[in-house]
């Protein structure tokens, strides 16, 4: 199935015209370091046909809008994103050519926010009136040709997503969702726990497997954490320092390796069934070593950085599987929603703050001093 989303690229969109109804947004004018985040005034998403409309109670924070805001994706950048700011090099020579997006060219100036929980208030077709009312969480990854089409679209990256009052969106990507979680914990959801999912899906977990996960701290290791447990893997995390080891033991991990650690010294040559790894950079190597014969390394991020040293004969003689995963497969958010109504997961939330403090939420992020995920929250007084 097609997907119906308007997307609209007019570079004008946010010039307010007197009478015009209007919301508080922060606005990325293009790439760059923290200036380029505006909380502004702007229209109020109208929607069209397919579309309904919600009202914003929580956004989540990601590295992906950094990553988008800085030009990161740009195959120009080499460094990772816990080293990167808006000033380097790399990122100036990536923003003169205009490719610092995943897809086409990021349509600056928007409004990004690929989290999103909140409450339906407006559908257009009488087919979605049942929506109305509804708490939702919203299917960031869109695949606009259809599941059988490896094409994907994101909130937030190629269109106007949460971090606002409102949003709009196609309503096949709205999943009401019945628990008694606040909002600021559905609202670490949907990229990390969707992400997770992705990864632990097509990676294949299942029971008795040995799962190593880099990273486990953060909000999508958090998440992997507790998606590989709910399957009966047996969980091996790493993370830094006590306070985050006994965070990601809460989370359910069997073991967790302190990350000033060699993971490879302490688990040894070919220890576990599948790794699952948003940080890459130098451990990489050693990390591969790790796998069994038929074991697979599935990965939707390089947060220490994207290019990594790979011997071919550890990964051919060993008969090995790099999965990447970008986007969503179609059982992966049906899936983290039964997951979330069964009591199956719990929230990794970490802290939240006002929309309009925005730019501490990311620099608080940058620092990998949490556990877990930063949760933005609208005024709607």
């Amino acid at each position: 199935m097609k997907v119906n989303l308007h997307i609209n690229k007019d570079k004008n969109r946010f010039n307010i015209k007197e009478g015009d109804k209007t919301m508080k947004a922060v606005v990325t004018m293009g790439n760059g370091g923290y200036e380029m985040l505006e909380y502004k005034d702007v229209p109020m998403p109208v929607i069209s046909t397919g579309e309904v409309l919600i009202k914003v109670l929580a956004a989540g924070v990601n590295n992906t809008e950094i990553n988008t805001r800085i030009g990161w994706y740009s195959q120009k950048v080499t460094q990772g994103t816990n080293t990167l700011s808006g000033d380097d090099t790399e990122i100036s020579d990536a923003r003169e050519e205009k490719d610092g997006g995943w897809n086409e060219e990021t349509p600056f100036p928007f409004i990004q926010g690929t989290d999103c929980a909140g409450v339906v208030v407006e559908a257009y077709d009488e087919a979605d009136q049942h929506l109305v009312g509804k708490r939702v969480l919203i299917r960031a990854c869109i695949r606009q040709n259809g599941f059988d089409s490896g094409d994907n679209i994101w909130m937030a990256s190629d269109f106007d997503g949460a971090f606002a009052q409102y949003v709009k969106i196609t309503s096949s990507e709205v999943f009401p969702v019945d628990c008694d979680w606040t909002d600021a914990e559905l609202g670490t959801i949907p990229c990390a726990y969707g992400t997770s999912e992705n990864m632990v899906q097509r990676s294949g977990v299942k029971a008795g497997d040995r799962v190593y996960v880099a990273g486990a701290s953060g909000g999508v290791g958090s998440a992997v954490v507790q998606l590989a447990k709910r399957r009966g893997a047996y969980v091996i995390g790493a993370a830094e320092g006590e306070d985050k080891i006994e965070r990601v033991k809460s989370y359910g991990a069997d073991e967790v390796i302190d990350y000033g650690r060699n993971a490879l010294d302490v688990l040894g040559e070919m220890s576990v069934d599948i790794i699952i790894d948003n940080v890459a950079g130098e451990n990489f190597v050693n990390n591969l070593k790790m796998l069994k014969r038929g074991g697979r390394y599935a990965s939707s991020g390089a947060i220490a950085g994207p290019l990594v040293e790979l011997d071919f004969r550890t990964m051919y003689l060993r008969d090995l599987t790099l999965v990447g995963c970008t986007g969503w497969d179609e059982p992966v958010f049906p899936s983290l929603i039964e997951a979330i109504e069964k009591g199956e997961i719990k929230p990794a939330l970490a802290k939240t703050f006002p929309l309009e403090n925005i730019v501490e939420a990311q620099k608080a992020l940058q620092t990998r001093k949490h556990v877990g995920k930063l949760v933005l929250i609208p005024s709607h007084d």
